[in-house]
């Protein structure tokens, strides 16, 4: 039988792996920070999706080295694995016009999806990673049942759809787009940060389910389940670490759900926090000023409210035709004409006709001259194990074995590595 001990603790009882994997987080991985093997996986990757016609080199190349790493990681660094997933993605996106969708929805329908899914502070962590806030108890039966509903509406957009993808949630991809078209993009050219020379292709999320009933979990688990694996298909490493606060007493059962909905990387990421270990363990990677008061820090945001002003973009973004902070619609970045600064459009559209206006721009750090790429060799794929030391696209227990874990067992290892807390050491964390 369970102790009340453990019943009131339900952070004891689920794995919290991110301690495990402390060498080969962000910028490990990523571009500027690639290992001799690394480079080889890209350029035989390279080599492996323009035979396909999935990719043309250019200049401009059509996909970025940023985007083509997140496969690879995902993929534990094997180019046919990561060819597999990206022509999946390709096709999916062909398949649901994701560009017209995003250039296209209407603002009030891309409003009507921000305020019920991760929002971004308008914040940074310590590292230069955009963190967002996720308040599940906003999405009940009726609140779900409702925007589905209107989802299954395609006039909120121009996009044609395939019909395969669940109609009522393909608003929440207009958000992914706005990570990677917008905030990263944002994230990557400010330069108060120290591994400047890697672009940033991942957000850190706090997710509050502090307030969600047993039943309301259940009445969300095919929703929740269908996002979470979609967006892990089409939008790999995105996610880097995940903290979830206000966990109740019967969330070991729910986790057992949650769990399986994402890649077995993503889940060693995720820090289930006790109400104690709250603000010490934000503190660790999100400055206290840029932690929301509710959690113990001291930025005014709540869930719902538009990005906030950062200081530390004082005299870096140059707001254009009155704005002064960033609002609620998808946007993208372009080049200005000489070449020196990269430039806010918002788009999307209003009863159907489509908006452009430059909200700001920031100097272009990224990439930089001495960044640019020299011609590349195209190597054969270099042969990989999937089991052995750990690299991020790795994970210290192997997928088929984390679904076999015990409440008892993921205790065990928690408490190895963080010495009975489900934190992580400042210095072990992904």
């Amino acid at each position: 039988m369970t102790t009340d001990s453990a019943a009131a603790d339900p952070t004891t009882r689920v794995k919290s792996a991110a301690s495990t994997v402390s060498d080969v987080g962000y910028p490990h991985g990523h571009l500027g920070h690639l290992s001799e093997h690394e480079e080889a996986q890209l350029a035989a990757f390279k080599t492996l999706v323009e035979a396909k016609g999935l990719y043309k080199p250019g200049p401009p190349a059509s996909h970025d080295d940023p985007t083509l790493l997140r496969y690879l990681r995902a993929r534990r660094w094997v180019p046919e694995d990561a060819l597999a997933q990206f022509k999946d993605t390709e096709d999916w996106r062909a398949a649901n016009d994701i560009d017209v969708l995003y250039e296209t929805i209407e603002l009030d329908a891309f409003e009507q999806s921000r305020r019920l899914y991760p929002q971004w502070l308008g914040r940074r962590d310590k590292r230069g990673i955009p963190v967002y806030l996720f308040e599940v108890k906003t999405l009940d039966n009726k609140t779900i049942s409702n925007y589905e509903k209107l989802g299954k509406d395609s006039s909120f957009s121009k996009a044609k759809f395939d019909g395969k993808t669940p109609a009522g949630m393909l608003r929440l991809f207009a958000l992914y787009e706005n990570l990677t078209r917008f905030t990263q993009p944002l994230s990557t050219q400010l330069q108060d940060r120290e591994h400047r020379d890697s672009p940033i292709t991942l957000s850190t999320n706090i997710v509050d389910i502090s307030g969600v009933s047993l039943k309301q979990f259940w009445n969300l688990k095919s929703h929740m389940q269908a996002a979470s694996q979609l967006a892990t298909a089409h939008y790999p490493e995105t996610l880097d670490r995940i903290f979830i606060i206000g966990a109740p007493v019967f969330f070991s059962t729910v986790w057992g759900w949650v769990k399986r909905w994402f890649d077995p990387i993503t889940v060693s990421k995720i820090f289930i926090l006790s109400p104690h270990e709250v603000l010490p363990t934000l503190e660790q990677f999100i400055e206290r000023r840029n932690i929301p008061k509710q959690y113990g820090g001291e930025l005014e945001f709540k869930f719902g409210d538009q990005p906030t002003v950062d200081p530390a973009w004082e005299g870096t973004v140059r707001w254009e035709n009155g704005h002064s902070a960033f609002k609620s619609r998808p946007a993208v970045w372009r080049e200005n004409e000489d070449g020196t600064r990269v430039e806010c459009v918002g788009i999307g559209s209003v009863n159907g006709v489509e908006q452009k206006e430059l909200i700001c721009s920031v100097p272009k750090a990224w990439p930089s001259k001495m960044s640019a790429p020299a011609a590349e060799p195209t190597p054969a794929a270099t042969p990989v194990t999937k089991e052995g030391s750990v690299t991020e696209g790795t994970q210290t227990v192997p997928a088929s074995e984390m679904q076999k874990l015990s409440i008892s067992d993921t205790k065990e290892i928690t408490e190895k590595h963080t010495e009975g807390s489900t934190v992580s050491p400042p210095t072990g964390a992904a």
